[in-house]
């Protein structure tokens, strides 16, 4: 009986070990086949190429967050971008057009874990590379942004088109206006249910307002995206402090869930965004040659500098408003408004501490008679026209003092709007009080709306 006990244990003793044995291989087989899966847990989808003045950009489809390594090489002139534990979905990666700094793409198995992409570019670039989270329109992806690197710069001839000059008159210069379509490139903003993409309806509206501006005496548009490729908020803004623009315009179709939601709306900088960007100027004053108002901050203390960024950015809001005012005022006779005043945001693109900025928001391209707007070249004109009339109506009281359009006539006028004090038109003439006073034959400070006043130069 003790032999048959004994005989038992044993044996469950053995099973039990046997069970340990088979457990042991199966978590051993399930851990390489994990290690074999996570070896490859990415895989390439796709390929997109972006061309823009400044460069080309080149977007890479991924399944999930890339891990990489990329670095340049020479003779020849290439990009190599080493996905980590990623494998590429298909044969080839090709190119389907020809592009401004990438010759050709090639692709190769470093080794068991890293899929290889070689960038083959038309001589020596810089790149900056970055990986974004999915959006609404992609998922995750790999951005690598190639630009041709600066060459000394030679004098030559600027052979300009006979049809960009106008007629010259003075040595006045035009009043400059940055119109900036948003959006673009892969980036398409919103979509209407016919399958309109905003960033193309912007760009139509945009030209059309740049056509119309540069028909009027003494003024010029300069286009910040000219066509379908992606800028960064921030380099918009550059470009209108590297062409001096006085105004700022950025062109929007809205979006919402409820098809029904309608109107346009015009935006300008809340004072939280102000503030924000005042504090990132100063960040950067040390490093930095930036201009406020033609003021460099560069070789001030920080404390003037937060004063001059203060004075500089109240009188920014302060135009803004005026010609955000204004604009909304015609927009609302080419078609409803969403908001019946003008909206305070904190939109990167409005953040200029110096150059008046408006956002405006031409139609919900959610909403489909809206959509069916935005499409109609007629409708696109109006509110390119509703935009021009309202900045005409700004700058024909706030003409600046080295422009054609302040010198036409020997006053300027301005219409007194509510709110308005002497000291604040004063201010934002760079005028004094007095002059103002005796210009107008005033014997006291008060004025009303409505009331018109000549401004002195």
């Amino acid at each position: 009986m003790v032999a048959i006990i004994l005989t038992h244990v044993s044996e469950s003793r053995f099973k039990m070990k046997n069970r340990k044995i088979k457990a042991v291989i199966v978590f051993s087989i399930l851990l390489l086949c994990s290690c074999t899966l996570f070896a490859a847990d990415n895989s390439i989808n796709g390929i997109r190429v972006w061309d823009s003045p400044e460069g080309s950009r080149l977007i890479i489809d991924l399944k999930s967050q890339p891990r990489f390594d990329i670095f340049r090489l020479d003779n020849p002139h290439r990009i190599v971008i080493d996905l980590k534990k990623t494998r590429l979905k298909g044969n080839k990666l090709r190119l389907k057009h020809k592009h401004k700094l990438i010759k050709k793409l090639r692709t190769a198995k470093r080794n068991k874990h890293t899929q290889r992409i070689v960038i083959d570019t038309k001589g020596s670039v810089k790149y900056r590379s970055y990986s974004l989270l999915p959006n609404r329109e992609y998922g995750h992806r790999l951005v690598v942004e190639l630009s041709a690197k600066p060459t000394v710069k030679h004098k030559t001839k600027t052979v300009v088109s006979k049809s960009a000059v106008k007629k010259p008159r003075s040595r006045l210069r035009d009043v400059v206006i940055a119109v900036d379509a948003g959006h673009g490139g892969e980036d398409p903003g919103a979509s209407g249910r016919q399958g309109t993409k905003e960033k193309h309806v912007v760009l139509k509206i945009a030209k059309k307002l740049k056509q119309a501006i540069d028909k009027q005496e003494g003024f010029r548009a300069i286009l910040v995206r000219r066509g379908d490729y992606y800028l960064s908020l921030r380099r918009r803004m550059a470009i209108a402090r590297e062409n001096q623009a006085d105004m700022f315009i950025s062109i929007h179709a809205d979006a919402y869930k409820n098809p029904r939601v309608k109107g346009s709306s015009v935006f300008i900088l809340s004072e939280r965004g102000a503030s924000d960007e005042a504090a990132k100027w100063l960040a950067r004053q040390e490093n930095s040659a930036d201009l406020v108002g033609g003021v460099s901050l560069d070789d001030k203390d920080k404390t003037l500098a937060m004063v001059l960024l203060d004075l500089s950015q109240t009188a920014t809001i302060e135009a803004s408003s005026r010609v955000a005012n204004h604009v909304l005022s015609e927009i609302r006779k080419v078609g409803p408004v969403h908001n019946k005043t003008v909206q305070h945001a904190r939109f990167v693109v409005l953040k200029s501490p110096d150059i008046p900025s408006l956002l405006v928001e031409t139609a919900f391209i959610s909403n489909p008679r809206e959509e069916r707007r935005l499409n109609d070249g007629k409708y696109q004109s109006r509110l390119a026209n509703a935009v021009l009339r309202g900045v005409k109506r700004y700058f024909k009281n706030n003409p600046p003092p080295d422009t054609y359009l302040a010198q036409v006539e020997n006053t300027r006028t301005l219409l007194v709007e509510p709110g308005d004090t002497l000291s604040k038109i004063a201010q934002s003439f760079r005028v004094s009080v007095a002059s103002l006073k005796s210009y107008n034959q005033l014997k006291t400070e008060n004025i009303k709306a409505g009331q018109v006043l000549n401004i002195p130069f």
